[in-house]
């Protein structure tokens, strides 16, 4: 029998536990060009909060029943696929589930003998391909810039700040709570930290920021971010890559209002997707790689036991109870 969670009503603002179900059901053996996979861990993210919702957005959304979108990196139980056989370790979106089918054309095989399963689902997966992709091909970074990135503890944001700093940019990181701010120094080396639950953000930039801010890696929207804007230095390039204090909002916040500053600082601001980037995954994850083994790309785990705990984890990742990237190991 396989455990899954599923989609059990549309969450109104914050989801609840009661928005999810676990069901149980058989699993069938993989067809033709398909691959049975034994999930070990599964990676929890914002964007599947929009996934909840019927609101128009990039990916359809998840219906009422249907097992919660996910990537998940485990190991190949059957195959009848030519690429992969039993034993092989993979990752894909196989969603909250312990087992899954799954074509082996979307499937990536992975190497564990250097770094753990896991990492595949953040440093070396869509986390640090996101970081790398938003940060030099939107931001584009030069040495000497100074990059402030919101939602810094986060599993995107820690990786954005160590890469904007190994690319020789002064490093701001903005995150809640004196715990995740020591880990923006300690553990990621961000030049400064700010607390945006306790701190005066504003002053606190304008400190930290003397020239302005040339690249702001937006992670959270809404007030922080216009916030943020009003340092922002001639030229400043802006990728927006999350708005998680508008996920659980009934209404948007009305934030930023004036986007003249866009015209006054010839301040470019960009959405992006890293599945537009999907055709050159293959330039980004060998420099990642040897920047982890190298030990000059660190990250925390926040691990969550057992797939029936999957909702409580999310619904703390949203709330910014974690500190890193939420995992749940199956």
């Amino acid at each position: 029998m396989n455990r899954q969670i599923t989609l059990a009503a549309r969450p109104v603002g914050f989801p609840q536990e009661s928005d999810f179900a676990l069901v149980e059901s058989e699993f069938a053996a993989p067809g033709p060009g398909e691959v049975l996979v034994r999930s070990h861990y599964l990676s929890l993210d914002p964007y599947m909060r929009g996934r909840m919702s019927e609101a128009r957005s990039y990916a359809k959304p998840t219906q009422i029943g249907e097992v919660m979108t996910g990537q998940a990196v485990g190991e190949v139980v059957a195959s009848e696929h030519p690429r992969f056989a039993p034993g092989d370790t993979v990752v894909g979106q196989l969603g909250w589930q312990e087992h899954a089918v799954a074509r082996g054309s979307v499937l990536r095989q992975v190497d564990t003998s250097r770094v753990p399963a896991q990492a595949y689902l953040h440093a070396l997966g869509v986390t640090g391909l996101t970081a790398w992709f938003g940060l030099f091909d939107v931001g584009r970074p030069r040495p000497g810039e100074t990059v402030v990135v919101s939602g810094a503890a986060g599993a995107v944001g820690q990786i954005v700040g160590q890469l904007a700093r190994i690319a020789g940019c002064r490093t701001v990181g903005i995150a809640g709570g004196p715990e995740k701010v020591a880990d923006l120094t300690g553990l990621y080396g961000y030049d400064v930290g700010i607390d945006y639950k306790g701190d005066d953000v504003n002053a606190r930039l304008k400190e930290a920021c003397p020239n302005g801010v040339d690249v702001y890696f937006d992670n959270v929207g809404g007030a922080l971010s216009e916030t943020v804007f009003r340092r922002l230095a001639v030229g400043a390039r802006v990728p927006v890559c999350g708005q998680i204090s508008q996920y659980n909002l009934s209404e948007p916040e009305l934030a930023p209002r004036n986007l003249g500053f866009l015209i006054v600082l010839r301040a470019s601001l960009q959405g992006f997707l890293v599945s537009d980037y999907a055709h050159r995954f293959g330039e980004a994850l060998p420099r990642l790689g040897g920047l982890l083994a190298d030990g000059r790309l660190t990250y925390r785990e926040d691990v969550t036991d057992g797939l029936e705990h999957a909702p409580r984890a999310f619904i703390g990742m949203l709330r910014g109870e974690n500190r890193g990237k939420t995992l749940v190991k199956l």
